[in-house]
């Protein structure tokens, strides 16, 4: 497989655990954070815009999923660089917004 397939589904990844959050936050009609709120990544963004850069997610993802190379559900060189991605994002998002939401509490000062 060529690396740039790889990088892709690491990205892939990445894009599709970072869309659910955000994707069910604005369905359930709760703010939560994005890129878009003031400021970016503390402060509460819409349901609405949380819907909406859910769903760029979800669509990034599928692109560098489905759109790039073969990927196959079945290949470890596939799932291992997707599932990098996902793990990493994750992980970040717990950290990150475990501060806002009482999730780290060693984090609390």
């Amino acid at each position: 497989m060529n690396w740039l397939h790889a990088l892709s589904y690491l990205f892939g990844g990445l894009f599709l655990a970072n869309a659910v959050p955000h994707f069910v936050s604005g369905v359930m009609g709760r703010p939560f954070q994005s890129p878009f709120a003031k400021p970016p990544g503390k402060g509460l963004s819409s349901p609405t815009v949380n819907v909406l850069w859910g769903f760029a997610n979800f669509v990034l993802a599928y692109l560098l999923l489905l759109q790039v190379g073969r990927f196959d559900l079945r290949s470890a060189a596939c799932i291992v660089p997707f599932a990098a991605g996902a793990l990493l994002i994750s992980l970040q998002s717990s950290w990150h917004f475990g501060r806002f939401h009482g999730g780290n509490p060693a984090a609390r000062p």
